[in-house]
């Protein structure tokens, strides 16, 4: 029988499910270090069973060994969809997954009403060793929450009843549904996928009053390149595009067809390009309902380190990728006849 319990990053299950792991084998009296190989995270027990802790952020790891159990902690954290699919088809027996329900996420679309899926909402009252200082924390939190403050009251739900709140934090506060308004020169984003959908948005600029207008133009799977040139040219014309500089060839394939141009990454770009989108109001058109959906669920996975999730970000940073090249350059945008 073989285990593995994974989470988006090595850090996260190193101070959480793997830590727990070692205290309540050491609790029972099961805990035997010679039986733990620290390189590949890996213990095996007597009857040689094994479980292995790893991060989804390892692609081979994805796609790698087969198991009998798979064991997902904190899933609204992980990725998308895609990457526990990948990891459950590796998987003879069963699949666990825990999260804390902050907000709706692709268990909820995907798992949930599946007939073969089994939903649990269990909290502290189901937990008959919750530590008491934790239960001690969680009725105050209902203290408040019943005196009608607004932040206690989600908390509550959250964290004490374990029903779905509504999302604290998330990283763009600053946008609001309206009228796209072509203020300046169009200029467009484009983030790329196969099984995560390609994406393409319009952008329009007000430098003076400082808003950025967007629309989504399309969200697609499985597009091949000459579906995805024919789409650039019924949407975007021949005005620019800023594409995902992550993919060189398929820019230059499109760069016969179409007014394309790689973004401009590197270290910091993506906490650049969001800082520059935070400094302007954003004004979305209301027909664009999966790039409303990603700002309601673009959230920090840790907000010390400033590291965005990486999920919900496919019409985000088409959008950051445009907002980026333009804000940017000065020049952009601009067109003087001499």
């Amino acid at each position: 029988m073989e285990c593995s319990v994974v989470a988006q990053t090595y850090p996260h299950l190193k101070r959480g499910a793997l830590r727990d792991f070692k205290k309540i084998m050491q609790m029972t009296g099961r805990w035997f270090p010679n039986r733990y190989n620290k390189s590949s995270s890996t213990y095996e027990f007597l009857n040689g069973s094994k479980i292995e802790f790893f991060s989804v952020d390892n692609e081979s790891r994805i796609r790698g060994a087969r198991r009998s159990i798979l064991f997902m902690n904190e899933a609204n954290t992980i990725g998308n969809y895609d990457t526990f699919l990948q990891l459950s088809v590796r998987t003879s027996h069963f699949c666990f997954l825990d999260f804390n329900p902050t907000h709706e996420f692709w268990a909820h679309t995907e798992l949930k009403n599946d007939p073969d899926s089994e939903w649990l909402v269990l909290n502290w009252k189901d937990n008959e060793a919750a530590p008491k200082a934790a239960v001690k924390e969680i009725l105050k939190a209902k203290e408040k929450a019943d005196k009608g403050n607004g932040f206690w009251q989600n908390w509550y739900a959250v964290y004490g009843l374990g029903t779905v709140g509504k999302l604290s934090g998330a990283i763009f506060q600053n946008w609001e549904i309206g009228e796209f308004q072509e203020v300046s020169k169009s200029v467009f984003g484009q983030d790329y996928g196969m099984n995560d959908p390609t994406t393409l948005i319009q952008t329009s600029i007000d430098k003076d009053k400082k808003i950025i207008y967007a629309k989504e133009c399309f969200y697609k799977q499985n597009l091949v390149t000459s579906q995805i040139a024919q789409l650039n040219k019924t949407f975007a014309g021949d005005n620019l595009i800023i594409g995902d500089s992550a993919e060189p060839r398929l820019i230059l394939e499109l760069s016969k067809q179409s007014n394309i141009k790689p973004s401009i990454k590197g270290q910091g770009s993506v906490n650049f390009g969001i800082s520059m989108m935070q400094d302007y109001d954003i004004v979305i058109d209301p027909q664009s309902e999966n790039l409303i959906n990603e700002l309601k669920n673009y959230v920090w996975l840790e907000k010390k380190s400033q590291t965005p999730i990486d999920d919900f970000n496919h019409c985000i940073d088409a959008m950051r990728y445009a907002v980026a090249y333009q804000l940017s350059n000065p020049f952009a945008g601009q067109y003087h006849i001499i």
